[in-house]
């Protein structure tokens, strides 16, 4: 899970109560879902938080809901703007892959050292997760002193969001003492080679300009004239992607964090070639939530004005109302800054931390039911102790990956007609590339540990029987799900035969027939694999995994493999 690293010091100053040691903040931040991990040598707090609630990602956010968990403040909060004096002006010449671009200008902002860091964490932070490493959105933070806006000879001062040739205009980027072109910084600059990949592949590259000359080559890097000091008490504040959406609310939370430091947020126009935007945007969405839908989930008997109160507690607004059928329901409000909020279930959420989930008291459910183990966790109980009676240490990896780690890495392509290969069941809207479907297959998962565990010794047996799923038009869902039995052997002598002893010896413990008739399978070595055919079915394949995909996976010894449907011991 993800980490933020917040100065308990600081977070007292900025909730007003100076009086809590470390154990109560601690304490109170666990109620807020914050787990303490650790201090950072700095003596600062290592926070673990849930990736979906990214208003977290500094001090001032975690401080912020701190206060509402007080009752210090109640409702939702949304900072006035000052009217726009600036302009972007996004040419037609930006590269179609990163068209967006969004800002704002921040006035009068306290920056000491701390909360010059807060800001640098909650940007690297927010490239990390909601930009998904800077490919769909970035941030750029400017000293507003430094930039010279271009004379318009109506309205605003304006820079210009463009795009350029590689070899194009130079500047200093941060962290280097010399001008260079964008090509220079992708070959030269450590952050460039870093990011190179982001643009590489463009024919122009993404620009902003000032009167000046060019001060920011996103997504890659800032240039040097406008870096930001404790000094800077005026930002320019911009963003770029692939997204408008997603920019526009990266820039909330930022400007939500800086507010809270006493800054003065103040719009900026865009105008794009066919339309115009005022931004940051600051409008609030609503969430119809039922009452006796909250009672439900909750398991506790509310009053109107209860949930009134916990939903103001939680930052957000209730009104109460009527649906169609004259049931009570509630018009929740939901601040600009929170971008976790899809659904009625997690409004329900917000209600029930502000309750207090310890204070629930635990009852037995009323139903006239006797619980008992399903068919197939008993069946994946049974699988589970054959292979670790057989020496296969047990795994539990996460269901969601990407598409390099399911497909790419192992030599193997979606739709291609191998095991495996199944069409991804991908996520609409990713928080992070590096899960952005459901696997195809488990076998992935574990030459990702095996990666992960280079600097432990040999031989490593790891087993897993895991989720799975792909794209079947013929299942209601237009999702086929299912659970997989896979298993690696690795040691300086694994081969084909220590795997299929293995198999031949959990497919004896299931009184199933097994043959593994020779096959083909890019991930494996040709000659050394093999189908598995259980009771007449082909379900899965065993071989020796390719040098082509132990040496992608950094690993220097062989590796043997099976992988079947669980449901071929049945």
């Amino acid at each position: 899970m993800p980490t933020v690293d917040i100065d308990p010091d600081e977070l007292r100053e900025l909730t007003g109560r100076e009086e809590k040691s470390d154990e109560q903040l601690k304490t109170d931040l666990f109620g807020l879902g914050l787990e303490f991990e650790g201090r950072t040598e700095g003596g600062a707090f290592e926070l673990e938080f849930a990736p979906d609630r990214l208003d977290r990602l500094s001090v001032e956010g975690v401080a912020r809901s701190m206060r509402y968990h007080y009752g210090d403040s109640r409702g939702v909060h949304v900072p006035s703007t000052n009217r726009a004096e600036w302009t972007i002006v996004v040419d037609d010449s930006v590269p179609d892959e990163r068209p967006y671009v969004t800002g704002a200008v921040i006035r009068d902002v306290d920056l000491d050292e701390d909360g010059l860091d807060s800001l640098i964490q909650l940007q690297e932070k927010l490239h990390a997760t909601m930009g998904r490493k800077r490919a769909k959105g970035a941030i750029g933070i400017h000293d507003l002193t430094m930039l010279k806006g271009s004379p318009a000879t109506e309205g605003n001062p304006t820079i210009e969001y463009v795009g350029v040739e590689p070899e194009g205009d130079t500047f200093v980027p941060l962290d280097a003492d010399r001008e260079m072109t964008p090509a220079d910084v992708l070959e030269e600059h450590q952050t460039g080679r870093t990011y190179a990949d982001l643009v590489s592949g463009y024919e122009r590259y993404p620009a902003i300009y000032d009167d000046i000359g060019l001060f920011s080559f996103p997504p890659v890097i800032n240039g040097r004239r406008t870096e930001v000091s404790t000094d800077s008490r005026d930002l320019f504040v911009e963003m770029t992607g692939t997204d408008q959406w997603t920019i526009d609310k990266m820039l909330s939370i930022v400007c939500y964090a800086l507010a809270a430091r006493g800054a003065t947020i103040e719009d900026v126009v865009v105008e794009y070639p066919d339309h115009e935007l005022v931004r940051p945007d600051f409008s609030t969405k609503t969430k119809t939530v039922a009452h006796d839908r909250i009672e439900t989930v909750l398991g506790i008997d509310l009053d109107p004005d209860e949930v009134v109160d916990l939903a103001e507690r939680s930052g957000l607004e209730a009104e109460r109302a009527e649906n169609q059928d004259g049931d009570l329901v509630y018009e929740v409000t939901i601040p600009p800054y929170r971008v976790d909020v899809l659904h009625p279930l997690d409004v329900i959420d917000d209600l029930g931390r502000a309750y207090g989930f310890n204070d629930l008291e635990p009852r037995y459910p009323d139903v006239g039911t006797v619980g008992g183990r399903h068919e197939r966790s008993r069946l994946e109980n049974a699988a589970r102790t054959q292979l670790v009676g057989l020496g296969f240490e047990d795994l539990l990896n996460f269901h969601m990956i990407s598409e390099a780690e399911n497909y790419d890495r192992l030599e193997i392509s979606p739709g291609e007609d191998v095991y495996g290969a199944g069409e991804p069941a991908t996520i609409k809207e990713p928080y992070s590339e590096d899960y952005t479907m459901l696997r195809t297959w488990v076998l992935p998962s574990l030459l990702m540990v095996l990666e992960n565990n280079t600097h432990r010794a040999y031989p490593q047996d790891l087993a897993e029987i895991g989720f799975t799923a792909e794209v079947d038009e013929r299942e209601n869902t237009g999702v086929d799900e299912g659970r997989s039995v896979a298993a690696v052997l690795v040691s300086h002598d694994a081969g084909y035969e220590d795997a299929k002893a293995r198999l031949q010896a959990l497919a004896r413990a299931f009184d199933v027939d097994l043959e593994t008739p020779p096959t083909d399978h890019p991930t494996f070595i040709p000659g050394r694999t093999a189908g598995v055919v259980v009771d007449g079915e082909a379900v899965g394949v065993i071989g020796e995994v390719h040098p082509k995909v132990l040496v992608e996976h950094d690993l220097e010894v062989p590796v043997s493999a099976f992988e079947f449907d669980l449901d071929a011991l049945r």
